[in-house]
């Protein structure tokens, strides 16, 4: 068996979507100074690093985080490899694989997983996204669950359609992962989102299994 970490470390050197809470973690009381055991203190947006969106991320009366279910959290999921050449997922493109066999869960790896290998990292906006009608067809064939290898679903500037179509179909969307070390093909997936009440996403440790 083999357990490979797909989430993003965090830290005050991870990018951050423009406008969002920027990552402060800092050790609110310290050994050193004589307290009894070190606490950290972090402050950030709950769309940071490797997450989850809810419905309620975009549709006013969509459900919170807490909400959403484990058994599409957990299960067998296919990570599907898109050539660098595409810069969007859209029908034609996803047309064009053999999705039929798809166990309800679906992982994009992008050309977007070698911006995790960069050294400082910085915020890209040329990432590969899922187009609007990329998402229609997803909710078509029947996927549950799907997730890409930068910070949104979505192209850049572009992110209302595509997240409502697939949030309006109550699909559990994963953001943020790092699929740079990751054959495509079958795993088990492990998503566990911190269970924040009446949040619109949360960091989510993310890991995939290999029997």
């Amino acid at each position: 068996m083999k357990i490979i970490d797909i989430s993003l470390g965090i830290d005050a050197q991870l990018p951050t979507w423009p406008g969002d809470p920027a990552i402060e973690m800092y050790r609110e009381n310290k050994i050193e100074e004589g307290a009894n055991a070190n606490v950290s203190r972090i402050n950030m947006g709950v769309h940071t690093g490797t997450h989850v969106d809810a419905p309620f991320h975009f549709l006013q009366d969509g459900y919170s985080v807490e909400k959403l279910s484990l058994d599409t959290l957990i299960g067998k999921v296919w990570v599907v490899s898109i050539p660098d050449e595409v810069v969007e997922i859209n029908r034609v493109v996803l047309s064009g694989i053999n999705l039929s066999k798809h166990p309800g869960r679906i992982l994009f790896k992008t050309k977007n997983s070698q911006f995790w290998q960069e050294k400082p990292l910085k915020f890209h906006t040329e990432f590969v996204g899922i187009s609007k009608d990329g998402a229609e067809y997803l909710v078509e064939i029947g996927v549950k669950f799907v997730g890409i290898d930068y910070l949104s679903i979505s192209p850049y500037k572009k992110s209302k359609p595509t997240h409502e179509v697939l949030l309006h179909a109550e699909m559990v969307v994963l953001e943020g992962v790092d699929l740079y070390h990751v054959e495509p093909g079958e795993y088990q997936l492990f998503c566990l989102p911190l269970k924040l009440v009446g949040s619109d996403g949360a960091p989510a440790r993310t890991v995939l299994v290999q029997y």
